[in-house]
């Protein structure tokens, strides 16, 4: 199932280290590795369609892990 979501990238500290998206709500979601390096900048504000994988488990598990299909950068601090 694709979802869009519009939030904040984060670089979290945990283990090797860990890119999640923070949605304007406040739910987490961790950003599968892989995912096209224009959209990994900390800070930077995107609109994100992608899909929830829930058959995969990381080492961070912060959130669900979201495969990002496309995006959208609304703002770069």
């Amino acid at each position: 199932m694709s979802i869009t979501l519009t939030g904040t990238i984060e670089r979290r500290n945990i283990g090797i280290g860990a890119w999640a998206l923070v949605t304007d709500e406040g739910d987490t979601y961790e950003i599968l590795r892989g995912a096209d390096k224009n959209l990994l900048k900390a800070g930077q504000k995107a609109k994100v369609k992608g899909q929830v994988r829930e058959d995969i488990m990381t080492t961070a598990m912060i959130g669900p892990v979201l495969e990002v299909k496309s995006f959208e950068v609304i703002s770069s601090d």
